[in-house]
């Protein structure tokens, strides 16, 4: 451009810089104002969460063949219920996910994962735990004692569970050969890894259980 020198060119954006911050600047606020507005401004009123009460209910449960009144919470497990308001700590609390077995009673004779059963959805059907699984005389059922026999736990926790999940596994007709036996047992976990004991015991008393 003709007549542009340096000295011209650095006063001009000098000057046109100003003309932009000004604006800028006028607008903007001072760490003290900042502060200042901050302790005048009201606080935050935060209204408390309100939490419905819990809705109970009263009902009785056939347990081992004895009528078991309880009181619970609607959402109270058919576990929690045995183990807490029934007094059958039999039944293991093992991952409270439905993925061990250790909780595993009888509904109606069939296994089910008493964690992922609410008691209220039990209604009329008879609930069997591994307190109600030996004889009236007290003698050990046929699945207990092959356990016993076989030597088929170490640490014992998941016992229980299996124990019951065995005795279905009998009656559903799914213990015809190791390998079946090994399929229909899988949903119970043994972190002992006691499972050829298992399949042995579940051998054993299979005949038992049939001629029952």
């Amino acid at each position: 451009m003709a007549g542009l020198t340096r000295r011209t060119f650095l006063s001009s954006s000098s000057t046109l810089g100003g003309v932009i911050a000004i604006p800028l600047a006028t607008g903007c606020a001072t760490g003290t104002e900042r502060g200042a507005a901050t302790a005048e401004a009201p606080p935050m009123q935060i209204e408390p969460a309100t939490v419905p009460p819990a809705q109970r209910l009263d009902f009785t449960l056939d347990v081992n063949g004895r009528p078991q009144r309880v009181t619970v919470d609607v959402r109270t497990t058919l576990l929690d219920t045995l183990r807490e308001h029934i007094g059958l700590t039999g039944t293991k609390k093992g991952c409270d996910q439905g993925q061990c077995g250790a909780c595993t009673v009888h509904l109606d004779g069939r296994r089910v994962l008493s964690c992922l059963t609410l008691a209220a959805q039990v209604g009329a059907r008879k609930v069997t735990t591994i307190e109600g699984l030996a004889g009236t005389g007290g003698g050990l059922h046929p699945m207990q004692q092959a356990f016993i026999d076989h030597d088929a736990f170490q640490c014992g926790y998941c016992t229980p569970g299996q124990i019951m999940s065995a005795v279905a596994c009998v009656a559903e007709g799914h213990a015809d050969d190791a390998a079946e036996i090994r399929e229909y047992m899988s949903g119970n976990l043994c972190r002992c890894a006691a499972y050829p004991n298992i399949v042995a015991a579940i051998e054993q008393a299979r005949g038992s259980i049939r001629r029952a």
